[in-house]
């Protein structure tokens, strides 16, 4: 009887337990006995394994998080560490590996994939979004309804006092929750790394509006060095515009909670789709979705390559905001 392994690396994201739920039962399905590894590449160095069935999948789909835990682990970058991690598959007789992370997890399996451990395939599993193969990640869309929810509550205290607001939420390098958040919430203006800021013109753009009888205002911005994150943002408006802000960072609540119906079906369907890839013997690869298509993307194009934000909803943000 094969076995397989799973594991689910680098930062959690909602939907991470629909996905390992699709994987067991996708491979039970298929005759195989499945071994989840705990803590992400750190537990498959140190070979920290639990049987799973079908049972032991029961009731996760709704939560959070993921029943396997997770880690960033930087020693995997050294090929000692990728070897112990590869002896122990091969001493515990495991045929097949899905890892189910982002970009960090791609890489590792890419060098799992250099280093002579062939059979595995990933499952992109990110808030940011930013993983190149997929037109979206688990966890995106549950992450982009959070801030959501907080930019409507942040709008209704923001009229009541006529403020100026700046919204911090995740995406790193990558402006993708920032921009459906901000256009879904009928942000004044987001701030993301992908698109050149200009300061003074958002000054103007403000001070304008607050005098054409504009009652708030509210900035979404992409944490991270670049556009600045939101005290850095609210510092230079104050030295332009002399206009006094509120700052709200969500921070790591994006993370958690309930994945929504969407990351629910497209975990589901994206763990089932990487089972299938390995029976069929489709290795190292990153299953992903593309107009509701299921792709198959080299692991190291999925960090290589560069995913852009979608131009059509850049030219919606320069319209509605105005």
């Amino acid at each position: 009887m094969a076995r397989l392994a799973l594991l689910t690396s680098g930062g959690d994201a909602p939907g991470m337990n629909a996905c390992i739920r699709a994987v067991v039962r996708a491979a039970a399905f298929e005759g195989m006995e499945v071994v989840g590894i705990r803590r992400g590449f750190q537990g498959l160095v140190e070979g920290d394994a639990i049987p799973m069935t079908v049972r032991s999948v029961g009731n996760i789909i709704q939560q959070g998080g993921t029943c396997l835990g997770t880690s960033r682990y930087p020693d995997f970058h050294k090929p000692e560490y990728r070897r112990q991690a590869i002896d122990f598959l091969k001493h515990s007789e495991i045929d097949y590996l899905v890892n189910i992370g982002g970009d960090g997890t791609f890489r590792g399996s890419a060098a799992m994939v250099e280093q002579g451990w062939e059979k595995v395939v990933g499952v992109p599993a990110s808030i940011d979004n930013d993983v190149w193969g997929s037109d979206y990640t688990i966890g995106f869309d549950t992450a982009v309804n959070t801030a959501l929810d907080a930019i409507d509550k942040i709008r209704d205290t923001a009229e009541s006092h006529e403020r100026l607001f700046f919204v911090e939420v995740m995406g790193r390098d990558a402006g993708f929750i920032a921009l459906e958040a901000g256009i879904a919430g009928g942000a004044t203006d987001i701030l993301v790394p992908e698109i050149p800021q200009d300061i003074d013109g958002l000054c103007k753009e403000l001070t304008r509006g607050f005098r054409a009888g504009r009652r708030s205002s509210i900035i979404v911005v992409a944490e991270g060095e670049t556009p600045g994150g939101a005290y850095e943002i609210a510092k230079k408006v104050k030295e332009c515009s002399g206009m006094d802000s509120r700052i709200c960072v969500l921070g790591h609540i994006q993370r958690g909670g309930t994945p929504t119906a969407r990351d629910r079906v497209l975990a589901s369907k994206l763990g089932v789709a990487a089972v299938d890839a390995l029976v069929n013997g489709q290795y190292g690869v990153a299953i992903g979705e593309r107009k509701c298509d299921t792709t198959y993307t080299p692991f190291r194009e999925t960090f290589e390559k560069k995913k852009n934000l979608e131009q059509d909803l850049i030219r919606a943000l320069r319209v509605l905001s105005k």
